[in-house]
């Protein structure tokens, strides 16, 4: 199995909350791979909305994806580059 691991920092003025967490989940649900979500004490499923939403990370957070399966690379890059598009929010 391969494991890779990225980090994303949250740009969205408001943080985490439901609509980017959404958006995170959407992406991270398209892979066969675990990913998982380290920010804090908290290490959550991205494809899970309430861990995401219960780490409630902050504008400008540092957070950890990890993930292991074999589109494990694909799914890290997918969930950075969503971080850098603001999680398609538009305010």
């Amino acid at each position: 199995m391969k494991a890779v691991k990225g980090r994303f920092t949250v740009l969205n003025e408001k943080g985490l909350h439901a609509r980017p967490s959404t958006e995170i989940v959407k992406c991270a649900s398209q892979y066969n791979s675990e990913i998982h979500l380290f920010y804090s004490d908290f290490i959550v499923n991205a494809k899970s909305i309430l861990g995401i939403l219960m780490m409630a990370a902050a504008r400008g957070g540092q957070v950890t994806v990890e993930a292991v399966g074999d589109d494990a690379e694909e799914a890290l890059c997918a969930l950075v580059d969503l971080a850098k598009r603001r999680f398609n929010m538009v305010y």
